[in-house]
């Protein structure tokens, strides 16, 4: 019981420095489940979060893989109802206020402020998955550059790049 009780405060903790998504917290997610508690090792981590990519659906679904990959099915649901309530309550309440707070002139640079801190934090994860990858040298780090630049500097969808990241890991893993 106390290693479900565990996995809900971490990854509630998570939640509510989610800015961005699940994958934005993907470099704490990272310092928490391997570095700190180690509940899995670097590889284990990499290959749940490509797993979790894979599958339809949203982004939190990283929290659930490596919930249930530590607690098996309570883990699963704990990491879940971790990554969704808090931040879920948070986001009702903030919508009310920014209802009642919709005139205000500071309000969209305020808002505006938040993109570069998500972009660096989706940034950071990349590094971190990139670094996790380390059996392949600098290879992931290139492939991080070249992935951020093409999603940044084309019209092409982001799918194209999910592409070509399974057709490079079928290359270098099959």
């Amino acid at each position: 019981m106390a290693l479900l009780l565990q996995i809900l405060v971490t990854f509630s903790i998570l939640s509510l420095v989610a800015v961005g998504g699940a994958n934005a917290v993907l470099p704490e997610m990272h310092r928490q489940l391997v570095e700190l508690r180690g509940w899995m090792d670097d590889a284990t981590f990499s290959q749940l979060y490509a797993l979790a990519q894979a599958a339809p659906g949203p982004n939190i679904l990283v929290a659930s893989v490596m919930g249930w990959r530590v607690g098996a099915w309570g883990g699963m649901a704990m990491a879940t109802i971790g990554m969704l309530l808090p931040s879920a309550i948070l986001a009702w309440g903030m919508a009310g206020l920014l209802h009642r707070l919709r005139g205000a002139a500071w309000l969209k640079p305020a808002q505006a402020g938040l993109v570069p801190i998500a972009v660096g934090l989706l940034l950071a994860a990349g590094l971190v998955m990139a670094e996790a990858s380390s059996q392949f040298g600098p290879l992931p780090l290139v492939i991080v550059a070249i992935s951020t630049l093409f999603v940044w500097r084309t019209s092409w969808s982001p799918l194209w790049v999910l592409a070509g990241g399974g057709v490079l890991g079928l290359l270098l893993l099959g």
